[in-house]
Parts: structure tokens; C-alpha cells; sequence
């Protein structure tokens, strides 16, 4: 019985660690050049990533607070951030209008095939993750006015 409990424990503690390593799906810039998170977490050592899409406010009102204040987040922690729209072929095309309008000042990425956002079993969106050297660290799903703060608390935790 004793062995079995320490299977099962080890079993369960491989699938958690397996849950923290990234996705290996191909995400796209605006441009069409081709990235995923694996080669992104390489060039940095802490990287925020917020799935999105056009049709979702909440996920641009957490976008534009994480803009208001992402140059602070900058200078104290290094951090970049990453905003991945989940906006299928049928809404995609506003993807670039709608950025080019809102002028972000954090990277632009595209998941027009849902691959990346079913790897990370993302069910709704706004889904935001902070990733340290290689690792997801934090994952919080929706948005409240405010959470940027909370998102910063946590950064700080992992600079």
C-alpha cells in the first residue's frame, strides 16, 4: 500500500512538472515570422504572456492598464511583455487595427489556430502568465480593474 502511495505521489509530481514546462506551439508576429514561447523564454528571463482577442474587453482593458504602466514594470524588473491574440481567421484581420490604434508599447503575437491557447488548456480568456527562465511560474485567468497591480506584486516575486 506504502508503495503504491509513493507511485501515485510520484506520478502526480511529474504531471505537475510537466504543466509548468512551456508549449511548444508555433505562434506567429504580425509580420508572419514564426516563434513560440520556448524560443521567446530563451532571449528573456521573465516574460509576461496575455492571451487575448479582439471581441474580449476585459482582456484589452487588462492591456491597456499593463500599457499605463508597463515602462515602470520595465525599469524595475526587466520584464517584457507579450500580448498572444487568440483571434481565429474569421477576426483576425482586426487584430493590426486595433493595435496600430492602441499603440501597445509590448510585443504583438498571433495563435489564429488555437494551438497555443490548447496547450495551455486556456479555456477563457484573458489568460495571463508570467514565465521565469523557462518555467510558468503564475497563471490568472479574467480580468478586475486593479489586477495589473496584483500581476506587478507577482512579477516582483520572480525578478
Amino acid at each position: 500500500m506504502k508503495q503504491l502511495l509513493y507511485i501515485l505521489l510520484f506520478a502526480v509530481s511529474l504531471n505537475l512538472i510537466a504543466q509548468e514546462n512551456l508549449p511548444n506551439a508555433v505562434i506567429k508576429s504580425l509580420d508572419g515570422d514564426r516563434t513560440t514561447l520556448q524560443e521567446i523564454s530563451e532571449d528573456n528571463d521573465l516574460i509576461v504572456v496575455s492571451l487575448w482577442a479582439t471581441w474580449c474587453v476585459p482582456c484589452k482593458n487588462e492591456l491597456d492598464a499593463i500599457n499605463d504602466v508597463y515602462t515602470d514594470w520595465q525599469d524595475e524588473t526587466n520584464v517584457q511583455v507579450y500580448a498572444i491574440s487568440v483571434d481565429d481567421s474569421r477576426t483576425v484581420s482586426r487584430v493590426k487595427p486595433l493595435v496600430n490604434g492602441k499603440a501597445w508599447d509590448f510585443t504583438i503575437l498571433l495563435d489564429t489556430n488555437n494551438d497555443l491557447k490548447r496547450e495551455l488548456g486556456a479555456s477563457t480568456v484573458p489568460l495571463t502568465l508570467i514565465i521565469k527562465n523557462g518555467k510558468i511560474v503564475f497563471r490568472h485567468s479574467g480580468y478586475t480593474p486593479g489586477s495589473e497591480a496584483e500581476l506587478f506584486e507577482e512579477i516582483k516575486k520572480h525578478s
